[in-house]
């Protein structure tokens, strides 16, 4: 298991090293710099700017540097915990992003625990009553959820609850407790605003995860050790409990791997139209204004994220079938 272990956390290194390459190099893609966007913005608005003070900007932030340049000084700080300063908000990006991200860890573990406790019984009971109502409910309500987009849900969700409730649904603290410390007053608003958005970024999970959960129970119902473990009068729920379930789990275990990734992407969306104090956000704006050491900063912390919801769904699975961790030698 050591060794499983070890050669997990060394891809992971490496993938995060190649996230953060490939995330600064995407960044740098557009033409000109966050000091361009800024001129056009000035000029936009019928401001002078002096060319002598930009360039001895670009200087000051090394904009002129080659791209290699840049990105192995930017490297080299994050390595010693400095992401660098934000150049639209003239603050170190290590202050404008933990309280966010942060908050996003939390909205998208929720939305991640949901998804199972929601999924795992639900897939059992329509897999154990093939072709029952049940089951036929759960399969329309999993291609519903799969089909509907996570920000459209969102905008319907919104719009009903201000119909009906004639309140604004958004957020995630009420505005008197925004940046108060964590206590129980803290904890109950925020789970009272969270229901929300953790909802819209079950949904979508939910549903694949309850197929994925039937279609891999239905298959190893029908394996001959179940036929055995029946016909010797074993109790149908211990029959199908004990070895069956937790084979089905395996393949289900695996699927975090993509589900992360899938949560991240859409949570920046949902983010911007629930008006939530979380990455995306910010993510969206230093994109636009080619703030490239926020934005760089911001998507390989989500990528670290991934990759480390990645590397505990693959210790769970070898934890589950020892076979995984004793193949890999």
């Amino acid at each position: 298991m050591l060794g499983f272990i070890v050669r997990r956390l060394i891809a992971m290194v490496l993938t995060i090293w190649a996230v953060s390459f490939v995330s600064f190099a995407i960044i740098q893609l557009p033409p000109g710099d966050y000091l361009t966007s800024y001129m056009a913005d000035l000029s936009a608005a019928g401001d002078r700017v002096d060319p002598a003070t930009i360039e001895a900007m670009r200087k000051q932030y090394s904009l002129d540097d080659p791209f290699i340049i840049q990105y192995f000084k930017w490297i080299g700080g994050v390595l010693h915990g400095d992401f660098g300063n934000s150049f639209e908000w003239s603050a170190p990006v290590t202050d404008l992003i933990w309280g966010r991200l942060g908050n996003s860890v939390l909205v998208e573990g929720l939305a991640v625990l949901v998804m199972w406790l929601v999924a795992l019984p639900i897939g059992i009971y329509a897999a154990v009553r093939k072709y029952s109502l049940g089951d036929y409910l759960a399969t329309i309500g999993g291609f519903v959820g799969l089909a509907i987009p996570n920000f459209l849900f969102a905008l319907v969700l919104m719009y009903l609850w201000y119909i009906y409730f004639g309140e604004t649904l958004g957020g995630l603290y009420s505005p008197d407790l925004q940046g108060t410390p964590w206590d129980l007053e803290r904890i109950l608003d925020f789970l009272a605003h969270a229901w929300a958005p953790v909802l819209v970024l079950s949904t979508a999970g939910t549903a694949q995860l309850i197929r994925v959960m039937r279609a891999n129970l239905l298959d190893e119902l029908t394996k001959p050790y179940v036929t055995t473990a029946r016909s010797k009068g074993l109790p149908e729920w211990r029959a199908i409990l004990k070895y069956p379930v937790r084979v089905a789990l395996n393949p289900l275990v695996s699927t975090i791997g993509w589900l992360l990734p899938t949560l991240v992407s859409s949570s920046v969306v949902v983010s911007v139209v629930m008006n939530l104090p979380t990455a995306g956000p910010l993510l969206l704006r230093s994109l636009t204004t080619q703030d490239m050491y926020l934005a760089g900063a911001i998507i390989m912390l989500l990528g670290v994220l991934t990759v480390i919801g990645t590397l505990i769904s693959d210790l769970i699975l070898a934890w589950i079938d020892p076979r995984i961790r004793y193949g890999g030698r």
